[in-house]
């Protein structure tokens, strides 16, 4: 149900950015160091928002010199490079959240028999890793004050309400699950933060994500499930697009609202992420309802455009990186080690949409994607929006005419 947030990186500032990555390796290795390898699968990027508001709410969370990161080590999805990740309770609480969170969608996939999940050898697999990842994610959440009984009990009420949804009753009735797991999980993060004032507004923000991320992935799936014959919340209840593209666009706004009553130490990237990139999943799903036009000096990848980019030692020429006068360029590497990095790289699609190193030389170079931006559809459709985490505008993001300040 859960992947509504999709951040592209050229509508990140370098700093946002790094703060993004840090999050999501954070919450890679936290499942891993927490519950085993086979939980890294569950890593998800709605997941580790849970990550990035318990750092957003800390007085200590900024850099590699803030408690709440770490060094970690070389890694294929980083091109084999190190990297500041976030750590600490933040972290393991959204490794347990997605844990939880996880077991149940492989609960459901089991049930509904898609696909591979029909075969009963795979399906009896399945239930036991759905069954150790509940134990998991229960002992991962005791351990920072959060009972993930309240993610489950709400997924086992989903079955009994969805049995009850007739054409003409509230799709609301059906949301209300996944709304009371979710607005848990964000009202947690305060506890956690020390920030207990801040704790019914999450909620409310956090009710009002889950209600949002229910209907957008019944929209989404509405045309297949209706080819496959499988259960759709719109269609059960007789709720049109128009209607549903409503109760969305609320859900934004009303995520904007409550986010104006939280505390946070550093704003932009809650901001960024759960003000715009919301936005961003409705327009995916039922089209854009209107464009923001660069302004205040920022170009269409959102930085001023009187900064001297890029901030890194390498400079860029002609498509690659160079180094800068009086430095050496990093050492090559051989063939053979050249061509697996190329391959790790290839697999993972960092040669395509991200800035790497380049797998022999080391140099520094951009992804396919970003030197083609017209022909990568949606990872740059939002580039025009110059509100990058209000690093531009400040809170209030007048610049762009957005009313989430």
């Amino acid at each position: 149900m859960f992947g509504i947030i999709r951040p592209c990186g050229h509508r990140m500032s370098e700093r946002l950015k790094a703060a993004w990555m840090a999050h999501l390796c954070g919450l890679c290795l936290a499942l891993r160091d927490d519950h085993g390898q086979l939980a890294r699968t569950a890593t998800n990027y709605d997941g580790l928002i849970i990550s990035v508001l318990v750092e957003a709410q800390s007085a200590d969370q900024r850099g590699s010199g803030g408690s709440g990161r770490r060094k970690a080590g070389p890694c294929p999805l980083r091109g084999m490079r190190s990297a500041e990740v976030a750590r600490g309770e933040g972290a393991r609480l959204a490794a347990a959240v997605s844990l939880a969170l996880a077991s149940v969608k492989v609960r459901d996939h089991v049930l509904d028999g898609d696909g591979v999940f029909a075969r009963r050898p795979v399906a009896a697999s399945a239930r036991a890793v759905a069954r150790r990842w509940d134990r998991q994610s229960a002992g991962g959440g005791s351990v920072v004050g959060f009972d993930t009984g309240v993610l489950l009990s709400a997924a086992a009420r989903q079955g009994e309400l969805e049995r009850s949804a007739i054409p003409g009753s509230s799709v609301l009735l059906v949301t209300e699950p996944t709304e009371s797991a979710t607005a848990a999980a964000f009202a947690h993060t305060a506890v956690l933060a020390g920030r207990p004032g801040n704790a019914d507004a999450l909620s409310e923000a956090g009710r009002l994500f889950g209600r949002l991320a229910h209907l957008l992935d019944a929209a989404e799936d509405q045309a297949e499930d209706a080819a496959a014959g499988a259960w759709n919340p719109l269609t059960a209840t007789g709720t049109d697009r128009a209607e549903a593209e409503r109760l969305c666009r609320d859900a934004v706004h009303g995520i904007r609202l409550a986010l104006r009553e939280v505390e946070l130490t550093d704003r932009a990237l809650v901001h960024l992420l759960l003000a715009h990139e919301t936005e961003q999943a409705v327009d995916r799903v039922f089209g854009r309802a209107g464009r923001h036009a660069p302004s205040c000096g920022t170009s269409a990848s959102g930085t001023h455009a009187d900064e001297q980019a890029p901030t890194a030692a390498w400079v860029p020429q002609g498509g690659a990186f160079s180094a800068p006068p009086g430095e050496a360029p990093p050492r090559r590497r051989n063939l053979l080690a050249g061509c697996a990095v190329w391959s790790l790289m290839a697999c993972t699609c960092q040669l395509l949409c991200c800035d790497h190193d380049d797998p022999w030389n080391r140099q520094r170079r951009e992804g396919w994607c970003k030197r083609n931006c017209e022909s990568c559809g949606d990872c740059c459709d939002g580039c025009d929006c110059c509100c990058d985490g209000c690093d531009c505008c400040g809170d209030g993001c007048e610049c762009c005419g957005c009313d989430c300040g």
